[in-house]
């Protein structure tokens, strides 16, 4: 807009028309923009499982490869070789309810399940993931070993008053922790003792599936 006469506007003395501060409209996010990344029970991170996979996968090469060749070269007019005679004549004689053919199926279908576990499971057990925003796929990258979460809880416990020893033990599901009272009453060491490990699995720990927590607390022999 543009101003004709000094006069336009009411005690304005002809110079440039005065500057209107900019105004700024503040965006209230929703709830989908105010939501970050998913942090409510994040998954367990996978292991890599290469050596089983490794493993398995040289067992099933070499054995294919042995048969192929040992097919191949069969066929083409050789003469077999000894193992292969001494393997097709044992399978030819023996019936299946054999206890050598019952055994080698055993171990097959024990090895085939293991394979199967490890395929279907995601390994890494002493890790514990922790409750932070996972990412795209729904797994978390920060993660506490078992050791390191019993190791805090100890220290939480040895500051209680009254508690002289402490021996923490943690799981997937289950953090038990046995305390040694040297004085107080062992029922109000016990109730500190909760309420203090409880405080240091909140804060300290942060852990997205906090293990129960079972507390044990005996009188200290010293």
């Amino acid at each position: 807009m543009t101003y004709s006469t000094p006069h336009a506007l009411p005690g304005h003395d002809g110079g440039p028309p005065p500057s209107r501060p900019a105004t700024t409209h503040a965006r209230v996010p929703g709830p989908a923009q105010r939501s970050g990344p998913t942090e409510d029970r994040p998954r367990r991170p996978w292991s890599a499982r290469r050596i089983p996979a490794c493993l398995a996968a040289a067992l099933v090469v070499l054995a294919a490869g042995a048969l192929l060749f040992e097919v191949v070269w069969v066929r083409t007019g050789h003469r077999a070789t000894a193992w292969w005679a001494t393997l097709a004549a044992e399978l030819a004689a023996r019936p299946l309810g054999n206890l050598w053919i019952l055994a080698g199926a055993a171990v097959a279908a024990a090895l085939g399940l293991w394979l199967v576990i490890l395929a279907l499971t995601p390994g890494l057990r002493r890790q514990l993931p922790l409750r932070v925003p996972a990412d795209g796929h729904g797994q978390t990258r920060a993660v506490l070993e078992r050791k390191g979460a019993a190791l805090l809880l100890r220290d939480a416990a040895m500051r209680v008053p009254g508690v002289s020893t402490a021996r923490v033990r943690v799981r997937r599901h289950r953090a038990t922790v046995r305390a040694g009272v040297g004085f107080r009453d062992t029922a109000d060491v016990k109730d500190d003792l909760t309420d203090a490990l409880r405080r240091a699995e909140r804060d300290q720990l942060a852990l997205a599936r906090p293990p129960r927590l079972r507390v044990r607390v005996r009188r200290s022999r010293k």
